[in-house]
């Protein structure tokens, strides 16, 4: 059975309001972050980064940075996240030709939170890096935030690229892990267990297995040639990823 393609989003999803099942926040709403990039100076700063250590796990389709975020950054960006309040993202289920999806979700608009993650180092991976002709030019100003709790996953399926217009169009997925190994929780009981983002060939054989570590990015191609993955179940605590796409013109 061909894998399950996720629902073509809109090339600027807009933000999430009171609709859908609303989760009650972990944290205190009055949390706030260090002024940064964004609106308002809503989210913590990013600052740049030197000496990116970069692990090709499949050529230029998937690869991994350890440490894009420092451990501070990714718990701000949770803080911020929980402040603002999740609303449940699900599917109609792989019958309905949809991959099963059960987690929680935020989706903003923010070109100025893009630009700030883009120029911290991710623009420094896509320099000679062509799709189609088009060179990457920085990230998707459609930011979603994803916490996966206890129980919940999201299946086996693809990314589908997003055309921006004037030519502009998404070719990869960034996901950046805000929780995971190495984070202060790992000696407190709270540790994440599960949740790792898993590639498969066409054949269904694993590729990669990549566990969430705290502050570590994940790029992978998307689109047409991309590579069908799941996030697997958490089994204790809580998964928090950022998402973006690298945007080529």
């Amino acid at each position: 059975m061909p894998p399950n393609r996720k629902r073509r989003a809109p090339a600027m999803e807009p933000a999430v309001g009171g609709a859908g099942r609303q989760r009650q926040n972990k944290a205190s709403a009055g949390k706030k972050a260090k002024k940064g990039g964004g609106e308002g100076g809503r989210w913590p700063a990013v600052k740049p980064k030197k000496d990116l250590q970069i692990n090709r796990l499949k050529g230029s389709h998937l690869l991994t940075i350890p440490d894009f975020f420092t451990s501070a950054e990714a718990k701000a960006f949770i803080d911020v996240a929980e402040s603002m309040g999740f609303t449940h993202q699900g599917s109609l289920g792989p019958l309905k030709g949809e991959a099963y999806r059960d987690n929680d979700r935020i989706s903003v608009t923010d070109p100025l939170l893009a630009q700030a993650i883009w120029e911290s180092g991710i623009n420094r991976i896509f320099t000679d890096i062509n799709i189609s002709g088009k060179a990457a030019t920085g990230l998707n100003p459609n930011i979603r935030f994803y916490r996966y709790t206890e129980g919940q996953r999201f299946g086996r399926h693809i990314d589908e690229s997003v055309d921006l217009g004037d030519g502009s169009k998404t070719y990869y997925t960034l996901l950046i892990y805000l929780s995971g190994k190495g984070s202060a929780k790992d000696s407190s009981g709270q540790a994440l267990v599960g949740g790792e983002t898993v590639f498969y060939d066409q054949r269904g054989g694993i590729v990669a297995e990549v566990a969430p570590v705290q502050g570590m990015a994940l790029l992978h191609l998307h689109g047409a040639k991309c590579m069908v993955h799941e996030a697997r179940v958490v089994k204790k605590n809580a998964k928090y990823v950022l998402r973006s796409d690298v945007v080529f013109s």
